[in-house]
């Protein structure tokens, strides 16, 4: 799920957007209630987390965990939605697809006493700068030639002479 440099370079997308992904985890519990993803403070990145799925631990009770997260809106107002209301005897996991949203999220367990863990992806979206195309290119020109070094000619097969049969 990673928009690479070479793709980039592959289909012209200088000063365009790279994405890198990286796994997200997280417990949520009565002793840690929530958890906020920040991401770090970096001008020319932004991050997202998309959540995959949210799942009963080991030594959950009977009873409803609601997970709840809160981000921002299209109107930039903070705003919180439940995703998942889990229970031990009928739903203890929940998929959710690629759920997306921008940085800041807080994630938290508004019912019950988990444990609950979320996964997902932090995916850190990049401006792809023209240098790094250019190393890029660099970097594949070299591996062209030493790929054509270890190629050995193809010989024409030895054709058989009727004769000596």
């Amino acid at each position: 799920m990673s928009f690479t440099d070479e793709e980039a370079s592959d289909v012209g997308l200088a000063g365009q957007t790279k994405m890198d992904s990286f796994l997200f985890c997280c417990e949520l519990s009565s002793t840690v209630p929530f958890f906020c993803f920040q991401g770090d403070e970096d001008d020319d990145q932004e991050h997202f987390i998309e959540f995959r799925t949210v799942c009963l631990g080991e030594g959950a009770q009977e009873e409803n965990n609601v997970v709840e997260v809160t981000a921002m809106n299209h109107q930039g107002k903070t705003t919180s939605v439940p995703i998942a209301n889990l229970h031990i005897g009928c739903l203890p996991m929940v998929s959710l697809g690629e759920f997306e949203l921008k940085g800041p999220v807080t994630v938290r367990l508004k019912a019950g006493s988990g444990p609950v863990t979320v996964s997902g992806l932090h995916l850190i979206a990049s401006e792809v700068e023209q240098s790094d195309l250019e190393e890029e290119e660099d970097e594949d020109e070299d591996d062209d030639d030493e790929e054509e070094d270890d190629v050995s000619p193809i010989k024409p097969a030895k054709k058989k002479n009727k004769q000596l049969q």
